[in-house]
């Protein structure tokens, strides 16, 4: 069985650290970038979805109706209450 040296310690540390501020500077450079083009593909699916649903509205007619049929009155709704 091996046991960790302090020297194996403090080397994964330093190349955690290493990797951990490299991502990071390279999220701030490319960071916009990337953002920039997510905001630009969301508003084209928008714009499109758009545009079908103002395709189907232009395709939909709505079928007129003259009048609404009356509904008959059967009665007054009474509301009972138990008693005990």
């Amino acid at each position: 069985m091996e046991t960790a040296s302090l020297t194996g310690i403090i080397r994964t540390l330093f190349w955690l650290l290493i990797i951990y501020y490299a991502i990071k500077f390279f999220f701030r450079l490319f960071g916009p970038v990337i953002f920039q083009q997510v905001v630009k593909k969301a508003e084209q699916n928008f714009q499109q979805q758009q545009e079908q649903y103002q395709q189907q509205q232009q395709t939909y007619s709505a079928p007129k109706q003259d009048k609404p049929k009356e509904k008959k009155k059967v009665g007054e709704y009474i509301d009972y209450e138990e008693i005990e």
